[in-house]
């Protein structure tokens, strides 16, 4: 079983930026009374952070979907756990943990946009470009991270670091093109 390796984003830097993120939101849907749609189950707790530092008045819900097994993509994307609210009329923020390939939130935006909100913008905690394979535009962006395999802060590998209080990847897996 993997261990997590090399701390890739601290707690403190996690905590900063998510209170940017926040601020950022604020501005920028202050008066609109927005929805935040956690992607679970990894953008929880990056989720629960956000909402605190979100100054506003908003409403919160959440979308499961699945498209990994084991640490690896099937390729598939599927909803495992639906909205329980109507978004329709609705400004929508979908708050991820990642993004890498983009076809999962690809397929995300495609079924939230069929529900006919006012608006859809996405936050992601972190953002793995050079694996992207589908352009998918990002409203807001935590980090930055190279192809590298994280855990914690929400973060798994089969279930297991969700609750490390930082981002590191694991060491079964070079971190920065080093051994970790």
């Amino acid at each position: 079983m993997p261990q997590p390796g090399r701390i890739l984003i601290s707690q403190a830097e996690l905590q900063a930026r998510t209170a940017e993120l926040g601020a950022d939101l604020a501005r920028d849907l202050g008066h609109e009374r927005p929805i935040l749609v956690g992607v679970l189950q990894g953008a929880f707790l990056f989720m629960a952070d956000l909402i605190r530092a979100t100054a506003i008045e908003l409403t919160t819900d959440f979308i499961g979907v699945a498209s990994y097994a084991g640490g690896k993509s099937s390729g598939q994307v599927r909803i495992v756990s639906d909205l329980s609210v109507s978004i329709e009329g609705r400004h929508v923020v979908v708050v991820e943990d990642i993004v890498d390939t983009g076809l999962t939130l690809t397929y995300l935006k495609r079924s939230l946009e069929a529900r006919h909100p006012r608006s859809l913008r996405v936050c992601v905690l972190v953002d793995k470009i050079e694996r992207r394979t589908v352009d998918v535009p990002l409203d807001y962006v935590g980090f930055a991270i190279p192809n590298v395999f994280v855990v914690g802060y929400g973060f798994d590998y089969d279930g297991l670091y969700r609750n490390l209080p930082y981002v590191a990847c694991v060491k079964r897996r070079p971190c920065y093109n080093q051994a970790a």
